[in-house]
This record gives C-alpha cells, sequence and structure tokens, in this order.
C-alpha cells in the first residue's frame, strides 16, 4: 500500500526462494501496517455519529468478528489439512481449493472491486491533503479566514493522477522494496500525529466533549444515515483478510503456521484496537459532535501550520506508493486478459525500446510496451475521473469498507472452513456461523444505503467538486 507492499514484497521472496524466515513479530508487523492507514482520518468523525456508549463498542465489535473470521481463515492456507497439506500462496487460491471454480469469480470480482475502489478513495484522500497544505499554509501568511486561500479540487486530482501513470509505466514497481518502507513509515507517521494533535486539542480546553448518543442532527432520517455510515468506515479500518494468505505465506515452519498467524492475528488487530480507540476517542473527546471527516482536512487544526503540513504530506507520499500496489493486480489481470483474447495481435505483444538521452543523468534506454501506455491510462483517467464526480471522503471509504468487508473478510473465510470441517447444513456450528454470516451482511448492506445516499446528497447539496464532505 503501499502500507501492504511489505507484504507482497516478502511473499514473493518467500516463494521465489522456497525459505520462508516470518516469525509472528513480523507477521504482527505486516498486519498493523496493512490494517493502520488513510481511515484513521475518520475515526474520530465515526466515533461521534455513535456515541460514547455505541462507538467503543462497535469498534471491539468489528476487531472481534475481524479476528475470529482470520482464525478460520489461516486454517484454510493449507489444503486439505491445515498443517501437513499443500500451501496457497494467494487468498483467491484458498478459495479455488476448498470452494471450487464457481466460486473463484465472485471472489475474484469482490478482490477488484475493492481494490479499484480504494484507488478512487486514495485519489480523493490525496487530493485532500494536497488542499489542506496549501490553505494551511495560505492562513499561516495571511491570517485565518483570509479569502484568497481556495483550491480546486479536480485541479490537485488530476495531478494527482498523472503522476500514478508516469509510475504505472515503471518496470517492476511493486518489487521495490523501499517503497514498502516508506509507504509505512508515512502511515504511521501521519497517524501518531493526528493522534497527538488531538490530544493537544484535547487539553487545551480539558472537557470530555460530546453525547452518550453521539452527534444529533435536525432531520431523524439523516442521523440514521450517518450511523449506518459510519459502520461503513470501521469496516474499512479494519480489513486486511485480502492479504492475510500472502502474510501466512511468510512464515517459517515449525511451529505450524496457522497457529503462528492466530497468534499474530491476535496481537496485532489487539494493538490496532487499542490505538484506534486512543485516536477516535481522543479526536471525539476534543471535538465532540463536530468532529470533522478527516481529521487532517477538516480544517480542524491550523497550527502548528508545519505539523500539519508534515502529517498531510505523509498522506500524499503514502497514497502514492499505495496506489501503484493496489493498482498493480488490476493492470496485470486486465493486460493478462487482453494478451490472450488477442495472441497474435502485434500491438498488444510489442514492445519498443527508446533510448533517452542524458544531460544532467546516464543516457538510459526506456521499453515502452503500447498495450501497457494505452490500457494503464485507461484505467486511471477512469479513476481519477470518478474521483473528481465522487469527491466525498467518508462516503467513498464507507462504500468501500462495506463493500469489502462482508465477502472477503466473512463470507469466504466462514464457507471455506464449513468446506474444510465437513460440516453439515442443519447442524448447530452451521446455523451459528450462517448467523454470524447473516449479520455481518446485513450491516455490509446497510453501511452501504448510507455510503450511497451520503454520496447523493452531497451531489445534490454540494458543490460540483467539492473536496471534503
Amino acid at each position: 500500500m503501499d502500507r501492504r507492499a511489505a507484504v507482497v514484497y516478502d511473499a514473493e521472496v518467500a516463494g521465489d526462494d522456497h525459505e520462508r524466515q516470518g516469525t509472528v513479530w513480523t507477521a504482527t508487523s505486516h498486519i498493523v501496517a496493512a490494517v493502520v492507514g488513510s481511515g484513521v482520518l475518520a475515526l474520530a468523525w465515526t466515533v461521534a455519529q455513535l456515541g460514547w456508549v455505541v462507538g467503543p463498542l462497535v469498534l471491539l465489535g468489528f476487531s472481534c468478528v475481524t479476528y475470529y473470521t482470520s482464525t478460520l481463515l489461516a486454517n484454510c492456507y493449507r489444503f486439505p489439512d491445515p498443517v501437513a497439506g499443500t500451501p496457497n500462496r494467494e487468498y483467491i487460491d484458498a478459495v479455488r481449493c476448498y470452494l471450487g471454480p464457481k466460486n473463484v469469480m465472485l471472489c475474484g470480482c469482490a478482490q477488484y472491486v475493492n481494490l479499484w475502489g480504494t484507488l478512487v478513495g486514495y485519489t480523493i484522500t490525496a487530493s485532500a491533503s494536497m488542499i489542506a497544505v496549501k490553505r494551511v499554509n495560505c492562513f499561516h501568511r495571511e491570517g485565518y479566514g483570509a479569502g484568497d486561500c481556495g483550491a480546486s479540487g479536480s485541479t490537485y486530482m488530476v495531478v494527482f493522477g498523472l503522476f500514478q501513470l508516469l509510475l504505472s509505466q515503471l518496470p517492476s514497481l511493486h518489487n521495490i522494496a523501499w517503497l514498502s518502507v516508506v509507504a509505512v513509515a508515512t502511515s504511521f507517521g501521519y497517524s501518531f500525529i493526528s493522534l497527538g494533535l488531538c490530544a493537544a486539542k484535547w487539553a487545551s480546553h480539558g472537557d470530555v466533549r460530546g453525547t452518550l448518543a453521539g452527534a444529533s442532527v435536525d432531520a431523524p432520517r439523516e442521523k440514521e444515515f450517518n450511523v449506518l455510515l459510519a459502520l461503513g468506515n470501521m469496516a474499512f479500518s479494519y480489513t486486511f483478510a485480502d492479504v492475510l494468505i500472502e502474510i501466512q505465506d511468510t512464515l517459517r515452519s515449525p511451529p505450524a503456521e496457522n497457529k503462528t498467524m492466530k497468534r499474530a492475528s491476535f496481537y496485532g488487530l489487539s494493538m490496532t484496537t487499542v490505538f484506534y480507540l486512543l485516536l477516535g476517542c481522543t479526536g471525539y473527546a476534543a471535538f465532540g459532535n463536530d468532529a470533522p471527516g478527516n481529521i487532517l482536512t477538516g480544517f480542524a487544526f491550523y497550527e502548528p501550520f508545519w505539523l500539519v503540513d508534515l502529517a498531510n504530506i505523509c498522506v500524499i507520499v503514502h497514497l502514492i506508493g499505495a496506489y501503484q500496489v493496489f493498482a498493480q493486480p488490476i493492470f496485470a489481470r486486465l493486460e493478462s486478459y487482453v494478451a490472450c483474447q488477442w495472441p497474435d495481435a502485434k500491438f498488444i505483444n510489442a514492445t519498443y525500446y527508446v533510448r533517452l538521452p542524458g544531460r544532467w543523468w546516464p543516457a538510459t534506454t526506456v521499453a515502452v510496451a503500447p498495450l501497457k501506455l494505452v490500457l494503464r491510462t485507461i484505467i486511471i483517467m477512469f479513476t481519477t475521473l470518478v474521483a473528481m464526480l465522487l469527491p466525498f471522503f467518508n462516503a467513498v471509504l464507507g462504500l468501500i469498507g462495506a463493500l469489502g468487508f462482508w465477502p472477503l473478510s466473512v463470507y469466504f473465510p466462514v464457507s471455506m472452513h464449513v468446506a474444510r470441517l465437513g460440516i453439515r447444513r442443519g447442524e448447530p456450528r452451521w446455523w451459528s456461523l450462517q448467523a454470524m454470516s447473516f449479520v455481518c451482511f446485513l450491516i455490509s448492506i446497510a453501511a452501504s444505503i448510507g455510503s450511497v445516499q451520503d454520496i447523493v446528497h452531497n451531489l445534490k447539496a454540494a458543490a460540483p467538486f467539492k473536496t471534503v464532505n
């Protein structure tokens, strides 16, 4: 991501060398890096919608469900036996082994829709941070409330898209280890800066703001939709099932990988939940029911301007790397599909080599593949266009979380667990697992409804290219 790039890189190294050296602590660090990301910026607003009682309880609930389903998924790393069976290197491989080819299509759709939706969310978030840097610096120079400190969100989205277009043409970008290190470091950087800023704000007035029932609005229906949207934001903050198998593939054995992975999931999700509770509750105590949708770009903080700038720059750098790691599987799948459909087409299979002369740098030769250039340009342009049309941070994050949580974090792990143990329909265990899955399905549907309603509401009420709601 990216925050997940380290996972992908380590898995590739492990697979290439057939020598996996991961431990419970490396897996724990991968889980924390995979879970902690841009979703933390919406935690204060999320808790504010649910209140002091329900907000922390729902966070704990998502944590418990995610941990339980991750233990089920850890047992599906090997097939058919969780200790001595053949390992699956990717999530979709486990689905193929346990559930058959029919479910592979559903799993692939869920994964790639989630990946592409994340690209849209990253474009929106990065542009919001760019605007925040410009405005905070402008307010510092001109004074707060200066009228000429505005910025166009669509302009920054285009700039971000053009930069991603350039990066997408670089060879083997997803194998660059330093990209992982920088992305993870910046992810933790803006997360802890956000926590520090919220704590300082709370200390400045000393009051515990907020209410037991959460933020109130004039229309009861709007309150209901905000609660549903908050559920989607929480679901987005806990998603890591799609990389759990890849993390497990880096672990050495003995001890058995599934045992190590269960311990790592417990440690990683425990630390993440504690941090989420700290940030969400501290932000709510600091701002109360007026907590901004994005703690760094909702203009809750203007000073110290350099620290706010640093946090937003960390967001931008993190998302630059995150975007490419999430985009690479989409690129690879579409390019492979097109190449299989027209194997003899020269345009698709040709590669041209262009020599770039150097004046301040050494001359180099660059490989240009027409298919790669055209297809990746279309994908990035379309993603940027959608982000410009739907530039609403909380709503888009909630929709991504809602769409990805149930199928990837609950449905497939539960279904594979049932298939692995041969649990028959109608048994008490079967009913309990299906009940949990159904409840999570309803939560995902409800969160999707809340997110879509918020998008529609903002499209009607907000300016055409408003960046955050």
